[in-house]
Formats: C-alpha cells, sequence, structure tokens
C-alpha cells in the first residue's frame, strides 16, 4: 500500500493536484464571494491545510535528501537562485508557497471589498490579476480600495 502512495506522490502529481485543487477555492472566490459556502470552505484553514500538507510532505523528502540547506543558499545572490531553483523538490516548495499567499490574499481581497461595499467588477479584476501575479493584483485592489474606503491606510 506504502509503495503503490509512494508511486503516486511524485512531484509532478503533486504540482497538478495543487494547481487545479485551488481552483475551486478562486472560482467560489470570483463567482459567489458572499455566498456560506465560500465562507467556509475559502475563509477557513481548508485551503491552507490542503496546501500546508504537500509542503510538508516535500519539505520531509528535502530533509531526507540531506539538501535542506541548499535552501538557505538563495539569499546568497541570483546565480544561487537559479541553482536552488533547479531543483524540482524546492521549486515545487515556492510554487506552493506562492499558491497559499495568492489565495490567502485573494481571501482577504473578498472579505475587504465586503467591508468596504466595493463593486464586483472591481474586485474580480483583482482577483484575476492577483491569480496570475500576486503583488500586482493586491496593489491594484489596494488602490481601488482607497476611494470607496475614502482613506488611505497603510497598514490594514
Amino acid at each position: 500500500m506504502i509503495n503503490n502512495l509512494t508511486i503516486l506522490l511524485t512531484l509532478e502529481n503533486i504540482y497538478l493536484f495543487v494547481n487545479w485543487s485551488v481552483v475551486p477555492f478562486w472560482l467560489l472566490l470570483l463567482l459567489v464571494p458572499n455566498h456560506n459556502f465560500t465562507k467556509i470552505f475559502v475563509h477557513s484553514i481548508l485551503p491552507s491545510l490542503l496546501l500546508a500538507g504537500a509542503y510538508f510532505f516535500i519539505a520531509y523528502n528535502i530533509y531526507q535528501e540531506g539538501s535542506i540547506f541548499l535552501g538557505f543558499e538563495l539569499y546568497l545572490g541570483l546565480e544561487n537562485l537559479y541553482t536552488v531553483f533547479s531543483n524540482e523538490s524546492f521549486l515545487l516548495i515556492f510554487w506552493l508557497h506562492f499558491l497559499s499567499i495568492s489565495l490567502f490574499v485573494g481571501s482577504w481581497i473578498v472579505r475587504d471589498a465586503q467591508k468596504y461595499s466595493v463593486p464586483r467588477v472591481f474586485v474580480a479584476t483583482s482577483l484575476i490579476i492577483t491569480y496570475f501575479s500576486g503583488p500586482v493584483g493586491i496593489v491594484l485592489y489596494w488602490f481601488l480600495r482607497i476611494f470607496f474606503a475614502k482613506k488611505i491606510n497603510f497598514n490594514e
């Protein structure tokens, strides 16, 4: 049984699974942001648990390979970042990091937009941009929310 599970848990399969598993959460944020189903599943710990499970599994495999310190080299220069990303395990860890943070930000955008009554068209645009390029989407949303919150707040 464990051998069969190990065969299924390849980096490629994990990559495909997590990529497709976040899509329903994003669709809920886009299509039914105020629905209880969205509040229960997207604004809860569930998406983070899903992604953290894959993250821990890969981190454990990296630890078993003995290449855990390879991750700290990324701070020493751009060439080292390239070296770290050439390792598929580390590349997938960083991708999981990006997916989880982007989804968290998307969830925050929806909750914040409800608080300030930001029109859905602006929220949807910000969510789509956040999905594809996280920081650009949140900055766009922040500039849009200034008009609806009628204040500039750098730490809210």
